[in-house]
């Protein structure tokens, strides 16, 4: 594979770039060579979102979704850890795209300006291009988003000082002002021609090296190959890593053009879920089978981390705060990792051995995410933090329960992020409940035992004593709603139907 230029569409037309280094960031190129300065640093670590922008991909023949207008999948990311080579053969659009030729605001700013949405005007162009996307997604289909809608499509971005009553108040205006719809065609036909181009290898002057394979095959031989190299997904994690830790990262291995890798199917009673699909197709995914997930997954992160972070990356990288990994042990989730041509099985609860540390070998890579469907099991999620949206967990839950005819517990698994070196089962608790009747005796009996299980830790989020007490307390909250006289254990739909208003339909739609 030899090295070539990133090519993407960019204002109008494609771009190249040589030579640059793997982890330059898609805000930094923009800002200092590109000139295009309306999009701002804020955190540069994706947390407050003056940075977002809008990434255009070339959608699947016949694919339809929320986030797909005129042959376009539009996705809002963040751009201060997005790195450069990831945007080949992709439409990056920024702020600069959205005034007409004549010089006329996109309804967009022109709402933002009639609704006082901007004071100091730091962040205001984040917030701008996710209405943009809004707008695009919800005009393609002729639908009008409700103001909860939009309050969630902006979770991912922070306002200091104008507070964000007039800035959704912007986002429902907009819709009542003339279209403007994206013109789509020219962008199509430059990324249709992108797309014969070679799988991208992109090499530094000083040797450092960005390598994109295309298929699952020369995913897993590169990876054999340069088994020191970083496999990158949506750098989330990475992002921070440069620009927060200075780490050097002389080689990256992308997966995120490995399309065998983002599907999402569901097979002989089994849900797997490609190591490459984003966050937030793999929590439709789930919250399409389980409802009682809606609000974690509107919670996991904005909405941009969502569309950028992939629910592989999420497990394998192993964070003990990482909120994937307590619910899909709570579903009894399996990974398939893959070694060159090998492959092999382990249960999610045995993955990690530390502290980010985890079961796979120098060249393996966890290749799917496998969740049985066939569970009588009532499955529930919480997650506390301090702020509401977009925030990293203090204790995040992943709690399942299956009952027998007698209503007693045959089977438990409870799950604890953010109490440990490790998201890990609570096994003792577990145990104390398993063949009691579901009720407040065996609940206590947990609760006990959980202090057996962990032994927290205190840091700027919550200190120990709140980890275990808020732990135990969902414990309680757990059986509060599942217990046989509940409201909401009469069926798992009475619980969508109570959060109908926050998740509309169309987001938990079975992925194709």
């Amino acid at each position: 594979m030899t090295s070539r230029p990133i090519r993407f569409f960019h204002r109008g037309s494609v771009v190249e770039v040589d030579g640059a280094a793997p982890t330059r960031t898609v805000l930094d190129w923009l800002r200092e060579d590109a000139r295009c300065t309306g999009t701002k640093e804020g955190c540069n670590e994706g947390d407050c979102g003056a940075c977002t922008v809008v990434i255009g991909e070339l959608a699947p023949a016949g694919a339809s979704g929320d986030d797909v207008v005129a042959g376009l999948r539009l996705r809002s990311a963040n751009a201060c850890i997005q790195f450069l080579p990831t945007l080949d053969g992709k439409a990056l659009f920024t702020v600069e795209d959205l005034q007409g030729a004549n010089g006329e605001l996109h309804p967009v700013q022109r709402a933002m300006v009639a609704c006082h949405g901007s004071q100091c005007g730091f962040c205001t162009p984040g917030f701008v291009m996710s209405l943009w996307a809004t707008y695009q997604h919800h005009g393609a289909r002729g639908t009008r988003p409700t103001r909860q809608q939009i309050a969630d499509e902006l979770s991912g971005n922070l306002c200091r000082c104008t507070g964000y009553r007039p800035i959704v108040d912007a986002g429902e205006r907009m819709f009542d002002l003339p279209a403007a719809a994206l013109d789509a065609a020219p962008v199509v036909a430059a990324l249709a021609a992108l797309r014969d181009a070679p799988p991208l290898r992109s090499v530094a002057p000083g040797g450092a090296e960005f390598i994109a394979p295309r298929t699952l095959d020369d995913f897993a031989a590169t990876l054999l190959a340069h088994p020191d190299a970083r496999v990158l997904a949506g750098s989330t994690d990475i992002g921070l890593w440069v620009n927060k830790m200075f780490r050097d990262l002389p080689r990256l291995i992308y997966i995120g053009a490995v399309d065998e890798l983002k599907r999402i199917e569901e097979r002989d009673g089994i849900l797997s879920i490609g190591a490459a699909a984003s966050l937030e197709d793999a929590w439709r995914a789930l919250v399409a089978r389980w409802p009682t997930l809606a609000e974690v997954w509107l919670r996991f992160a904005g909405v941009p981390l969502r569309h950028t972070g992939t629910m592989g990356g999420n497990v394998a990288n192993g964070s003990p705060i990482g909120d994937s990994a307590p619910v899909l042990m709570a579903l009894e989730a399996s990974l398939v990792l893959r070694r060159g041509g090998a492959t092999r099985r382990v249960r999610l609860a045995d993955f990690y051995t530390g502290y980010m540390k985890n079961l796979l070998q120098a060249g393996e890579f966890v290749a799917t995410i496998e969740v049985p469907l066939a569970t009588r099991a009532a499955v529930r999620a919480y997650k506390i933090s301090k702020r509401f949206d977009c925030d990293i967990s203090a204790v995040c839950a992943g709690l399942a329960i299956e009952l027998g005819d007698d209503g007693s517990v045959v089977a438990a698994r409870l799950a604890f992020g953010g109490m440990a070196a490790t998201v890990q089962r609570a096994a003792r608790a577990e145990a104390a409940l398993v063949g009691k009747a579901w009720g407040e005796a065996a609940v206590a009996a947990a609760q006990a035992a959980l202090a057996s299980d962990f032994v927290p830790l205190t840091d700027m989020r919550a200190s120990a004593a709140y980890r275990m007490q808020v732990a135990q307390n969902l414990l309680e909250r757990f059986w509060l709603e599942t217990r046989p006289n509940s409201p909401l254990a009469a069926s798992e739909s009475s619980v969508w139907s109570a959060m109908v208003h926050v998740v509309p339909a169309s987001r938990v739609e079975a992925t194709p």
